[in-house]
């Protein structure tokens, strides 16, 4: 089985990882989940956690064929419009895209000039769509519950988890957003835990989780069986549903979800400017 290189990228003020992965056998590669960077107070972005990949994939001479999405992140707003710019290749998330533009589309009153049929990507992936990066094989797995659109991304003995998997001593990812339900995660994980013992997962987050103090981003299908806290073999579904419930009532909002789902339901891109030419972010009061 092909084993690509992978290179993370890590965004401690959102705690993300971003990952290229190059075909060995080429200098072709993919960018999996990107960060643009955002100061909330101020309203300002910023590209230094995206130049940081331009920088790496430019010194290594690779080529971008895909620019991906695991799912419409609540908790930092992707740079998937300057990378593409910048490098090049398709940008790609998953067909129920639709879903969470209807969603939010209505709930920021977005109006009729924002579509939402997903054509703000190049490429909808559904359940079972192959793609490749140079010789490297990959193919797409549905894996919703934490949203309606998520994807895990499966290349070689690799597996690229968005949010529904975290650290074997963290969890899982929460369900209460809209569009997510406890017992649909339950079964996107069970997909995941059957790929092969040995295949390397690559995590979207990580949060420490307590008496550990650095930040991971790879476990593997095996340890997540054995250990996952929250999701180990032998947790039925019901344990599973009523603990993800209980717990998700105590969470709080991610602190960039109103700004974040804003710009990624649109795919990485802005609102259009008002008559003014400045662009708005909107935050609807008590909505949420």
């Amino acid at each position: 089985m092909a084993s690509p290189h992978v290179t993370g990228f890590f965004d401690e003020p959102t705690n993300t990882f971003s990952y290229v992965i190059r075909d060995p056998q080429s200098n072709s590669c993919a960018i999996i989940d990107s960060v643009l960077d955002f100061d909330y107070p101020s309203g300002r972005t910023d590209v230094r956690s995206a130049n940081q990949i331009i920088h790496y994939i430019q010194s290594q001479h690779l080529v971008v064929e895909w620019i991906l999405e695991t799912h419409v992140h609540a908790d930092h707003l992707s740079a998937a419009p300057y990378l593409q710019a910048q490098l090049g290749g398709k940008t790609a998330i998953g067909e129920n895209i639709v879903i969470v533009q209807d969603t939010f589309g209505e709930a920021f009153n977005a109006g009729n000039e924002f579509a939402r049929d997903g054509s703000q990507f190049d490429r909808l992936f559904a359940e079972g769509d192959t793609f490749s990066i140079g010789q490297l094989e990959g193919y797409v797995m549905h894996t919703p519950g934490h949203t309606p659109a998520c994807l895990t991304y499966v290349i070689g003995d690799t597996a690229f988890v968005g949010d529904t998997l975290f650290m074997p001593d963290y969890g899982t990812a929460r369900c209460d957003f809209p569009g997510g339900n406890a017992k649909t995660l339950y079964h996107s994980i069970q997909k995941v835990l059957s790929l092969p013992d040995s295949t390397r997962l690559f995590l979207c987050h990580d949060y420490k989780a307590p008496g550990r103090e650095n930040f991971v981003n790879q476990t593997s299908v095996l340890e997540q069986r054995n250990n996952n806290i929250h999701v180990h073999e032998g947790i039925s579904e019901e344990d599973f549903v009523r603990m993800r419930t209980e717990r998700d009532a105590t969470l709080g909002m991610p602190a960039l979800i109103l700004p974040a789902v804003q710009v990624n339901m649109r795919g990485g891109e802005m609102p259009s400017p008002e008559e003014n030419g400045q662009v708005y972010l909107k935050v609807p009061i008590n909505l949420f």
